[in-house]
């Protein structure tokens, strides 16, 4: 059966497609294309990602009509029916061949590849080859692919332009206009064999019944229009003999019935039908209002928002004995509940069945982690057992979760068909997957729910269960497959020597939260939860601002990370056993301006930094330092300790501390500091001082002269004036030490390990050469590119970058890293044939 359908969901593995008469179907990927399924068998046999080959979520989307054919209607053990469908033109397009096709034809067609000059197009029809030139696809791409080209896979409506050497070669135009102005002709010889849903033509209603219409069209065809299909602003208005426009919705093989559609959505080929807000399925309508009622099928209602739904006919009443028609006459009310919304219906698909209305859960996303809920037992499998929640909803209870301790034979404790009370472990309704827990000690458990790292604060009591017990501890799991460790050491009060031996897996127990490390994804844990209470977990984790040690201004300590804050980060000194804390600001975690914001950004709780240095110690509050050159003047005494010491003509090593319209202040190493005026900033004119530096900024200083009655110095930071004399050597010992420190970055990042744009960062170098895909050309002249070495960054070439290359969206090309900004992720690359050569 032949079928129009409007997609509903894109998952990676099938399309979710609704069809006619309130109907879900299913299409499996390798239904969508011959050229596709080519490529999918290609990735499998390689065993690697290929980078032609884009996933469904790429090339399709909720709301985009398609044509599909009816594989295979299965029955599941519940009763329930799933309808299996192919989007292939092969399947589709079956009842055409090559003599049969016209000019003007409205045919389905998919990408099956991209040449110099368009695309090699699948129709599905045995010795055709069907050609789209770009310049017919270009409205489209813009358009509707907003400028990215089109991929193998992705389907086309696509208008037969012109038919040579007798259908062997058509060329095509999937111009918007053109495909929304097609309708369907005596004169492009359209049989009962051959005809498509979702073709548009011109038709004369036969009859008007309270059912629907019945039409004529294509000269001698018959069509019906069922009541749920006729234009809801024009349902009393149709007349014998009255001439409209009508979409093909579905052609049956064997009776040769043929349903049509008057509703506006359909009546342009390439539009999409309405769409309902996702947050109002689920929703409770107090009072509906009954429109009409078909015995056979069920009610047309109208809801509070002046829209209307359909409740068929089982969900109008709980059983088929207490159902009463009388309650059903048009204006009656009912409170009821949204279960669906058919988009090829546009409809509100509705139930009054009380147990319906009253439930907790109607979609896997109503759950939540940590609910008890009840279900059902489906069946029994080695895996663990099925359980129906719902209607809608199926769990799985893994093995380990049937009960507290693991059971050898689960059939003698459990039956299909018994009601068992559930938690959930686990909800993902994207995927429509959901993990439960029959463990006793964890459905009863009145303990706070672990189901993110974010809620682990040190002190907290929960339950867990045991998924590893080795000589070094035991690994506990929580919920949504949160983890974390109990040490050796916290596992008891007595010493345990074989871990293996006293726990299990699967075995529930209470621990204390340490330490969390959200950000890695790290939890510390313990068992030995008698004579502890929150507060001292939490002192145990937390760092005491213990200062009887006071640090000497230059002294070289090892930090760890407490806390990342707006300014800077909140470090604990090592060599104190981690109980002074210290602040180390931004500005102060490198020489380079960039660095400081890269660094604070990379930087994560836990990381260690080695040879920081101390810049004041005020009792309360000690500043640390990071900066090489002004460590390295502090290491080469090269530094002035109090006033007295200053003499003009003196180089000295400092950072600026503000910028004022006047000039800038630099402090330097033991709290001296200076002023170089506007006149003595630069070498070039200076309009705006903030032009020039920022808070922060490591300079080097020239003193020209001191007022020591005051106590003011006066500084030159003009590069003529402070450079030692070999300006060389000193360019590239400050280049040098910037290459040192962005290893150093990308060290952190692979350590970090959170992601694979992460690590593709890491790799990506300036000089690097890589092979890239333009994505998009933009009107100031730069580009985007895309490409399996970049997924998930920025990729961007300036016009002067480009040279003389004259690219176009889809092509292939190479390109050389300039500059990698972490921070945004973006990506600076070069096409210039001189960089590229070298």
């Amino acid at each position: 059966m032949l079928l129009f359908g409007c997609i509903k969901e894109v998952s990676d593995f099938e399309l979710i497609v609704s069809l006619p008469s309130g109907l879900t179907g299913f299409v499996p990927v390798t239904q969508i294309s011959d050229a596709y399924s080519k490529l999918l068998s290609k990735q499998v046999t390689q065993g690697e990602l290929l980078e032609d080959l884009n996933p469904l979520s790429d090339i399709y989307s909720p709301g985009a009509l398609v044509r599909c054919v009816v594989t295979s209607v299965e029955k599941s053990a519940d009763g329930r029916r799933s309808i299996k469908l192919s989007i292939n033109p092969r399947n589709v397009n079956k009842g055409l061949n090559a003599s049969a096709l016209t000019s003007g034809m409205l045919l389905s067609g998919f990408v099956a590849s991209a040449e110099d000059h368009g695309y090699l197009v699948d129709i599905g029809v045995s010795g055709t080859h069907a050609f789209l030139p770009r310049q017919k696809a270009q409205n489209y791409i813009k358009a509707v692919r907003r400028g990215s080209d089109l991929k193998i896979g992705q389907s086309l409506n696509c208008i037969i332009e012109e038919v040579k050497n007798e259908g062997r070669m058509v060329r095509l135009s999937v111009d918007r206009s053109e495909v929304a102005a097609s309708l369907a002709t005596e004169q492009q010889n359209w049989t009962l064999t051959n005809l498509l849903p979702g073709l548009v033509v011109k038709a004369r209603v036969q009859k008007v019944a309270p059912t629907g219409i019945s039409l004529t069209f294509l000269s001698s065809f018959t069509g019906i229009v069922d009541f749920m299909h006729v234009d809801p602003e024009k349902s009393t208005n149709y007349s014998p003999s009255q001439v409209v426009k009508a979409c093909i919705l579905s052609i049956h093989p064997t009776s040769k019935v043929v349903r049509l559609s008057l509703r506006q959505a359909f009546l342009q080929p390439g539009g999409s039908p309405h769409q309902l807000s996702s947050d109002r399925i689920g929703a409770v309508v107090e009072e509906s209002t009954v429109k009409a009622f078909y015995k056979q099928f069920g009610a047309v209602f109208e809801l509070d928002d002046g829209t209307l739904a359909f409740a068929r006919l089982k969900h109008l009443s709980k059983t088929r004995k207490s159902f009463k028609p009388a309650a059903f006459k048009a204006g009656c009310k009912h409170k009821c509940r949204i279960i669906d919304y058919s988009l090829m219906d546009e409809m509100c698909i509705l139930s009054l069945k009380y147990q319906i209305i009253e439930a907790r859960f109607l979609r896997y996303q109503d759950i939540h982690t940590g609910d008890v809920v009840q279900g059902k037992v489906l069946a029994l499998k080695p895996i663990g057992m099925q359980v129906k929640v719902t209607d809608g909803i199926k769990g799985l209870v893994p093995s380990m979760h049937l009960a507290d301790v693991i059971l050898k034979q689960p059939e003698k404790k459990y039956n299909t068909g018994d009601e068992v009370r559930c938690r959930v472990l686990e909800c993902n309704p994207t995927e429509k997957k959901l993990f439960l827990t029959l463990k006793k000690t964890l459905v009863q458990s009145k303990l706070p729910i672990l189901s993110s790292y974010e809620d682990a604060e040190p002190g907290l009591v929960t339950h867990g269960f045991v998924v590893c017990a080795r000589e070094f501890g035991c690994i506990v799991k929580f919920y949504n497959d949160v983890k974390g460790l109990v040490p050796k050491n916290e596992l008891s009060s007595e010493p345990i020597s074989c871990p293996e031996k006293v726990f299990h897996e699967g075995q529930v127990v209470k621990v204390m939260v340490l330490k969390c490390e959200p950000q890695q994804e790290r939890l510390l844990l313990s068992f030995r939860l008698s004579g502890r209470s929150a507060p001292e977990g939490k002192s145990e984790c937390t760092p005491k601002k213990k200062q009887e040690v006071k640090y000497q201004i230059g002294e070289m300590v090892d930090v760890k990370v407490l806390k990342k804050k707006e300014n800077g980060l909140e470090v604990s000194i090592l060599q104190d056993e981690g109980n002074v804390i210290a602040s180390l600001p931004t500005v102060y975690l490198s020489d380079f301006v960039a660095n400081c914001k890269l660094l604070q950004h990379c930087l994560q709780e836990g990381d260690v930094l080695p040879r920081v240095m101390c810049l004041s110690d005020k009792g309360d509050r000690i500043i640390l330092c990071r900066k090489s050159a002004v460590i390295s003047a502090v290491e080469e005494e090269q530094v002035v300790r109090s006033f007295s010491e200053i003499q003009p003509g003196m180089l000295l090593t400092g950072f600026v501390r503000s910028v004022m319209p006047f000039g800038v202040f630099v402090e330097f190493p033991y709290g001296v500091t200076g002023l170089a005026p506007k006149v003595s900033m630069s070498d070039k004119f200076v309009t705006d001082t903030k032009d020039h530096f920022v808070v922060g900024q490591t300079v080097i200083a020239k003193v020209m002269s001191i007022d020591e009655e005051k106590q003011r110095v006066l500084l030159s930071l003009k590069v003529s004036e402070c450079s030692s004399g070999d300006s060389a050597a000193e360019s590239f010992s400050l280049l040098n030490q910037y290459f040192k420190e962005m290893e150093e970055i990308r060290d952190f990042l692979k350590r970090r390990g959170e992601s694979g744009m992460a690590r593709g960062l890491c790799e990506l170098v300036p000089g690097k050469e890589l092979q890239l895909v333009v994505q998009d050309v933009k009107e100031d002249g730069s580009a985007l590119f895309s490409g399996s070495c970049v997924r998930g960054l920025t990729v961007t070439a300036t016009r002067y970058h480009l040279g003389d290359k004259n690219i176009v969206p889809g092509e292939k090309t190479k390109g050389l890293v300039l500059h990698v900004d972490a921070i945004t992720s973006k990506v600076y690359v070069s096409l210039r044939e001189e960089l590229l050569k070298k």
